[in-house]
């Protein structure tokens, strides 16, 4: 198991194999999706591509193209409007 320990900063260092295993480089960005029991650690790709699925549970059901138009139509038409 790859252990690693929290500064004062906030800060860790992620052990190499962690980094190996994730393909990650100086500078690659990290997401922590919570979970029941944790957090999952996803390297973040700069591709669109990767971002296929990457939401996915994280709603309890998917919105509609209808309902995002009328919640669009709706803010527009109470003066939420930028000046």
């Amino acid at each position: 198991m790859a252990i690693a320990t929290l500064t004062s900063k906030g800060q860790i260092t992620l052990p190499m194999s962690v980094r190996k295993a994730l393909g990650l480089r100086p500078g690659a960005k990290l997401d922590f999706i919570a979970q029941d029991d944790g957090f999952k650690v996803v390297a973040l790709d700069t591709h669109v591509s990767t971002l296929k699925g990457r939401f996915a549970g994280r709603v309890a059901r998917p919105v509609s193209l209808e309902a995002m138009d009328q919640a669009i139509a709706d803010a527009a038409s109470s003066g939420h409007r930028k000046p």
